[in-house]
């Protein structure tokens, strides 16, 4: 009988685990798309906004195209696109660990 009384207790704790998680990848999904991130092209030319998920919400360019050729406007879109990406992965990796880092010391006792 004791044995079947832990694989119960093992089957409810396993359950409750599981919950958990989708509780936590499910916060984790909504924060992702609700944080932005802005950053420029090094030129400052163009600015460009990405949620954590990688999604772009906004270009922007802050100064006058007129003065410059179409090499130096893609350069600098490609520029402040690649910072968005690189900006998106850092604050989807920092809600990652701020969303999941308390449940792994759960997991390690």
């Amino acid at each position: 009988m004791a044995a079947r009384e832990i694989d119960e207790a093992w089957i409810e704790e396993a359950v409750e685990r599981y919950r958990r998680i989708e509780s936590l990848r499910s916060e984790f999904d909504r924060a992702v798309q609700g944080v932005e991130v802005t950053v420029r092209s090094p030129d400052g030319l163009v600015e460009v906004a990405v949620t954590a998920a990688g999604t772009i919400t906004d270009v922007r360019f802050l100064a006058t195209l007129h003065t410059r050729t179409t090499t130096e406007v893609a350069r600098s879109v490609r520029a402040a696109v690649t910072a968005a990406a690189d900006a998106a992965r850092w604050a989807r990796e920092k809600l990652h660990t701020e969303t999941f880092g308390e449940y792994r010391t759960l997991t390690g006792a």
